[in-house]
């Protein structure tokens, strides 16, 4: 299952109302592009709870511009991958989220969470899989010098950034590209693609 996105794909509704648990790490701005594409009526969802990991992760405050209730798990606290996840899945199924969106989540996630909520879990990643898996993968493209990167949303499975493609977005790298002004326009195909992958997803699974 792999898309390259269109005006159409991006305003594919879902046939339920879903009910989203988003996990996320640092500055938010993908849980924003979901909030905004409910708000937008492009996504038939609500954001039940935001997970952080990070005690200075700016999702917090978007989270709470946006009245959606966060949560601070910090992994430091917790013994093991799987005993953070299974308190993630306690918080979720508390607060009947259905679908789990991974939203800039910088933790390798366990059969916990995977089993918990099978073939609900959605990644978002910065290249277009399988190329560049794993951390710093924008980098990764520039130390390749390839022509050409993107962004990928796929349902998360053991192995790190694998899983069924939902949906990707091409983005050129420009001869004068920096990490920086690459990563932000490959930041711009991730808010247009996340919340349509999500409804597709719905549909699908």
């Amino acid at each position: 299952m792999s898309f390259l996105v269109s005006p159409a794909l991006e305003n594919i509704g879902s046939h339920e109302h879903l009910k989203l648990g988003v996990m996320a790490s640092g500055n938010g701005s993908n849980f924003e592009a979901i909030a905004q594409a409910i708000a937008d009526n492009r996504l038939n969802a609500e954001v039940k709870m935001v997970i952080y990991n990070n005690p200075q992760a700016k999702v917090q405050s978007r989270a709470q511009s946006w009245k959606v209730p966060s949560l601070l798990l910090d992994h430091r606290n917790y013994p093991s991958r799987e005993s953070l996840d299974q308190s993630i899945v306690e918080v979720f199924r508390e607060n009947q989220v259905d679908w789990i969106i991974m939203a800039g989540w910088m933790r390798i996630v366990t059969e916990v969470l995977l089993s918990g909520y099978t073939n609900r879990v959605i990644n978002v990643h910065p290249s277009l899989l399988p190329s560049f898996k794993g951390l710093h993968a924008v980098d990764q493209a520039l130390a390749a010098r390839v022509k050409i990167t993107g962004c990928s949303v796929h349902l998360a499975s053991l192995e790190v950034d694998s899983g069924p493609i939902l949906m990707q977005a091409a983005v050129p790298i420009l001869n004068d590209d920096t990490l920086e002004t690459l990563h932000a326009r490959i930041q711009q195909q991730e808010h247009r693609i996340l919340p349509a992958a999500i409804a597709l997803a719905s549909r699908l699974i």
